[in-house]
């Protein structure tokens, strides 16, 4: 097996842009994948979720479609609205780290398809949606189908179930018929196999073994609030917990700085880093995290990749990660070296769904709790 990006066919580039998301080794799925995917192969592939399925698609896209004409070429099927966005938001993050021209746009039900058709008039490259939508677009002839050249089913096995079937048949038969067809899927069952056969030309079957997991030595506990409450719910459960050393995680970089200035305003000695902080700064605030003149560190996933501390006694998740790699990502920042570790999670009622998508894709069990007069109980709330 290849060690690197660049012996798997991926230019400069894409390399360049996965190296700032601190990814310097591809995975087994990756490894396997990406050398049949750049020859064309269609594809059969199974491998456990926060392998990096999504990339191993993806970047023989962005390599194929760079410098291309702005057409509509490449359709990605989900299952759900929230799987469309996670992998819009991947899409956004190669383009803009890799400088490369490709774009893309998400086509979910449910949503203003007038808005949709207006993004469609500039000919994205990439569209990611769910079955119904974009076959209504297709019919509607705002979707060209005969001009796709890749139609990829993430989450194979739900889309092939008896739900969707239908309608990913429908999208399918409307492309060419030699495109090519990528399955990928945590799980493939006999059955979803040989339905993807009779799509697919004589695929490629890859199975990855490899999964990742969370050291069992990391606990993982849920407080459910209003989203108004998170904040405050954060600061009494520092006051409780009393971590050592804490990461505080946030997804918008925009409302990184407000959460500091509210954890400073009542005494915690907390700086952040983001995407708008210079090196200078950044690096005198990492260096007093490291020394321990600063106990709380809020962070964005982009600003906290490739940080290596030890120490690390606590992870919060004010907002909890839509992609579970991410919940994977900032968990094993602590509970390093077989040392004990706490994940917290501060999760609005909105969010459960997304936490049990997390206790699925790792095998773990988040313990739901609650803060009453200045003690953690157990919950009566089920994630």
């Amino acid at each position: 097996m290849s060690g690197s990006f660049e012996a798997l066919g991926l230019g400069p580039a894409l390399v360049a842009a996965l190296a700032k998301e601190g990814i310097t080794e591809p995975t087994e799925i990756q490894q396997k994948a990406i050398p049949l995917d750049l020859e064309g192969r269609d594809i059969v592939a199974r491998a456990e979720t926060g392998t990096g399925k999504t990339l191993a698609y993806l970047l023989p896209l962005y390599q194929r479609l760079a410098g291309e004409p702005q057409e509509m070429r490449a359709i990605v099927l989900t299952p759900t609205h929230e799987l469309a966005i996670q992998i819009q938001r991947q899409c956004e993050r190669l383009k803009l780290n890799s400088g490369l021209s490709v774009t893309s746009t998400p086509l979910i039900g449910g949503v203003n398809i007038v808005r949709q058709i207006d993004k469609l008039k500039k000919r994205p490259q990439i569209l990611i949606g769910s079955p119904g939508r974009i076959l209504e677009l297709i019919d509607k002839k705002y979707i060209a189908a005969k001009n796709i050249r890749t139609v990829v089913l993430d989450e194979a096995d739900r889309l092939l179930d008896v739900q969707y079937r239908d309608g990913v048949t429908d999208v399918i038969s409307r492309t060419p018929a030699g495109r090519q067809l990528l399955f990928y899927s945590a799980s493939i069952p006999q059955a979803i196999e040989e339905h993807a056969r009779k799509l697919a030309k004589k695929p490629e079957i890859i199975r990855a073994e490899g999964g990742m997991s969370i050291p069992e030595s990391i606990g993982h506990i849920c407080f459910t609030v209003e989203l108004r409450d998170k904040v405050e719910t954060l600061r009494k459960a520092l006051n409780v917990l009393k971590p050592v050393k804490a990461l505080i995680f946030v997804n918008q970089d925009a409302r990184i700085e407000d959460v500091t200035e509210k954890l400073r305003y009542h005494g915690f000695k907390a700086d952040c880093i983001h995407g708008a902080k210079d090196k200078f700064d950044r690096k005198r605030i990492m260096d007093d995290y490291r020394k321990g003149k600063l106990r709380f560190l809020v962070a964005s996933d982009m600003a906290a990749r490739g940080l290596h501390m030890e120490g690390i006694t606590h992870v919060f998740h004010l907002d909890v990660p839509e992609d579970p790699k991410y919940y994977l990502h900032r968990a094993g920042r602590t509970g390093r070296n077989g040392s004990e570790g706490l994940s917290v999670v501060i999760a609005a009622p909105f969010e459960l769904p997304l936490l049990r998508a997390i206790e699925k894709a790792f095998r773990i069990g988040i313990r739901s709790m609650e803060l009453r007069g200045g003690e953690i109980r157990d919950s009566d709330i089920q994630l």
